[in-house]
């Protein structure tokens, strides 16, 4: 039984996104534990630590790709003893679709999710949000952070400075930039590792959620991914938020969003038993 009598649920494995942390779920995970999931938020290799020591020392990142990350999930998911729902934010959201592609989970919910390889438009906003780290090659191998006003433009240009800046020091991390390299040339890679079948007619329904004034992955990114799928007779949904930045799993009005995930999960991961 849960903390509040009820019987478990399911499980759900929650995957955050580049320059954060599994701590960036926290809101999340107590939501859904609370409902009586059981809830797993594992770190990305290398990011293991508290968020105060990773920016002492962020050596543990620098490097790590995304086949190696997506590999890790694939090790941790394969061990439960349930098939979970997966839900994603960011590069946790591609993540969560080169999982649902290998076989994985009852369901997935990727929120304003990085694009996968075939993904074409890159607004402007988008290449604004990246260029702190792409636009230095020599990045490549490292770990990478943003200044509190990158961050707000990429992440959080809907709240204040001052509440910007609340959430960067709470959770924001440096990210590997080898990461953001994979994504942004992926087009140019037939071995990309965010390479998916958008085929696959076996693979469990994925919903698309995107926040409205979203700078990094702005909605018609998260359209034009969803879009793909339309060759697949799998369940494919999109959802739009609308005011909603990249931060949509933390500014106000996340339980919407963190419900709207959840109860879709559930329902269509039902139906397709």
């Amino acid at each position: 039984m849960s903390a509040i009598g009820k019987p478990r649920t399911g499980t759900i494995v929650l995957i955050h996104g580049l320059w954060m942390t599994p701590r960036s779920w926290e809101q999340w995970s107590d939501r859904y534990t609370a409902s009586g999931h059981r809830v797993l938020a594992p770190a990305w290799p290398g990011l293991e630590r508290e968020v105060e020591e990773l920016r002492r020392d962020p050596s543990s990142i620098a490097g790590v790709g995304l086949g190696e990350i997506a590999n890790h999930y694939e090790r941790t998911i394969r061990g439960l003893d349930e098939p979970p729902i997966i839900m994603g934010h960011s590069f946790g959201g591609a993540l969560v679709q080169i999982l649902l592609a290998r076989g994985l989970g009852v369901a997935g919910v990727a929120i304003d999710s990085a694009p996968v390889r075939g993904v074409l438009p890159v607004p402007l906003s988008t290449l604004r949000s990246a260029w702190p780290v792409l636009g230095n090659p020599a990045n490549k191998n490292k770990a990478v952070g943003l200044t509190p006003r990158q961050f707000h433009y990429a992440s959080t240009n809907t709240l204040s400075h001052e509440e910007s800046q609340a959430v960067y020091d709470r959770y924001h991390v440096p990210g590997s930039a080898r990461v953001l390299f994979q994504g942004a040339f992926a087009t140019f890679n037939p071995r990309a590792a965010t390479r998916v079948d958008f085929r696959n007619n076996s693979r469990a329904p994925l919903l698309f959620i995107a926040g409205g004034a979203d700078h990094i992955v702005p909605p018609k990114v998260n359209k034009a991914n969803a879009r793909l799928y339309r060759k697949s007779s799998a369940i494919t949904d999109y959802h739009e938020f609308p005011d909603r930045s990249h931060y949509t799993v933390g500014q106000d009005g996340w339980e919407g969003v963190a419900d709207f995930a959840l109860a879709w999960a559930v329902r269509n991961s039902q139906a397709r038993a």
